[in-house]
C-alpha cells in the first residue's frame, strides 16, 4: 500500500495524505475530521510508512550498530540486554554484527554498518585480540563510537570499562582475609588489556600484604580467539598447578569461565572446594551463581555498562545534530565482590 492508495480510499490528495501520515508541520492546519478520515483509510488498507524512505528524507536512521567479537561469550549477554533496553526507550533500533574475532570480518562489518547509515556504534570488546584502532576511522565519518569492556587511548572514541585493577585486588584481599597465604593464580592472555590490569591489582595487594607470588603457583591462559576456551584451559592449567608440588589453599582465576574449569579439575583430582581449596573468579557471568558450589567472583555491572554506553551514544548524536562538539567520555565503573560458596575461611 502506498500514499496514493490511501489518497484514493480517503478522497484526498496525495500531498494532504502525506502531510497527515508523516505528521508534518503543516498538519496542524488540517481539520481533525480530515485527519481522522485519512488515518481510518490508512488503517483499513494496512498502510505502513516506509522507514527507509523516511530516513533518506530526514537524514536520520534511528539505528545504532552494535559490534561484538563472539556472541557465544556469556559476558556479552547482560551487556546486550542493557543496550537493547536503553535503545528501545530512546526509540532506536540496534543492528547487531558478530565479528567472530576475525579482523577481515570486523573490517567488512564496519563498512556494512556505515553503508546502512547507523547513527552511532557500540563495540563490546570481549576477548578482543585485534587492533581496535581501526575504529578511529569512524570519527572522519562522524559516527559516535563507544567501546564497552576495554580502556583504549584513542581520543576520538568513548569507553565504558570496569576497574579491573581494583576488582582483582579485592579478590585477593578477600582470600587474604580468610587466612589464605599459599595462593595459586591463573592469569589471562598477554594480549588482553584486562589481564595486565588485573595482575597489577594482584601484585599491588600482594606486595602490601606480604604475599609471595611464587612462579610455581602461577599459570597463564594461552592466546586464543575463543572466549569459551578458557573453561578447558582453566581445567588443564589447574591440573598442571596441582602437579607442580607446590600446595595451595586458594586459587584466583582470570575470569569465571577459567574458574569454572578450575572447579572441575579440582573435583577430578579429589580436592574439595571450598574445604581444601577456595576458588574465586571475575565477571559474574550467569553460570557463576549456578555452579556447584556457587562461585565467588568479582562482579562487573555488565547490564549497567550497556546502559551507560547507550547514554553516551545518544548524547553524542544529540550534540552532533545541534552542531555542538561531540564529547569524548571515559567511564570506569567499580567492580563488586560477590561472596558465594566457593570460598571459605582457611581451617587450621
Amino acid at each position: 500500500m502506498t500514499i496514493r492508495d490511501v489518497a484514493r480510499e480517503s478522497g484526498y490528495s496525495p500531498s494532504t495524505v502525506s502531510i497527515v501520515l508523516n505528521n508534518a508541520p503543516l498538519s496542524r492546519y488540517i481539520p481533525a475530521e480530515t485527519k481522522l478520515r485519512i488515518e481510518t483509510a490508512a488503517r483499513h488498507l494496512g498502510y505502513r510508512p516506509n522507514p527507509l524512505a523516511r530516513s533518506l528524507r530526514s537524514q536520520r536512521s534511528n539505528v545504532v550498530g552494535v559490534m561484538l567479537f563472539d556472541i557465544t561469550d556469556p559476558y556479552c549477554t547482560p551487556i546486550l540486554h542493557g543496550i537493547e533496553n536503553s535503545l528501545y526507550q530512546g526509540n532506536y533500533l540496534s543492528l547487531l554484527a558478530d565479528a567472530h574475532n576475525e579482523p577481515p570480518r570486523f573490517e567488512r562489518y564496519l563498512e556494512m554498518l556505515l553503508d546502512r547509515r547507523v547513527e552511532g556504534l557500540i563495540v563490546i570488546a570481549n576477548w578482543l585480540a585485534m587492533d581496535i584502532k581501526l575504529l578511529a576511522d569512524l570519527t572522519r565519518k562522524q559516527v559516535p563510537t563507544v567501546i564497552v569492556g576495554r580502556e583504549i587511548d584513542i581520543d576520538a572514541v568513548s569507553t565504558v570499562s570496569v576497574d579491573n585493577e581494583a576488582g582483582a585486588r579485592a579478590a585477593l584481599e578477600h582470600l587474604h582475609s580468610l587466612g589464605h597465604r599459599d595462593i595459586a593464580f591463573i592469569r589471562g592472555p598477554k594480549t588482553l588489556a584486562s589481564s595486565g590490569q588485573r595482575w597489577k591489582g594482584i601484585r599491588s595487594f600482594a606486595q602490601a600484604a606480604g604475599i609471595s607470588l611464587d612462579q610455581k603457583r602461577i599459570a597463564e591462559l594461552p592466546e586464543s580467539l575463543d572466549p569459551n576456551s578458557s573453561f578447558k584451559a582453566g581445567s588443564g592449567l589447574t591440573t598442571g598447578l596441582l602437579r607442580r608440588g607446590k600446595p595451595f589453599t586458594a586459587l584466583v582465576a582470570f575470569d569465571d569461565m577459567t574458574a569454572l574449569g578450575a572447579l572441575r579439575a579440582l573435583k577430578k583430582n579429589g580436592v574439595r572446594v571450598p574445604e581444601d581449596c577456595s576458588v574465586i573468579g571475575f565477571d559474574d557471568v550467569a553460570q557463576a551463581a549456578l555452579s556447584v558450589p556457587s562461585l565467588s567472583t568479582v562482579r562487573q555491572p555488565m547490564e549497567m555498562m550497556g546502559t551507560l554506553a547507550v547514554g553516551i551514544i545518544l548524547e553524542a548524536i544529540g550534540a552532533r545534530d545541534q552542531k555542538r562538539e561531540v564529547p569524548m567520555v571515559r567511564r570506569k565503573v567499580p567492580a563488586e565482590l560477590m561472596v558465594r560458596e566457593s570460598t571459605q575461611k582457611l581451617s587450621k
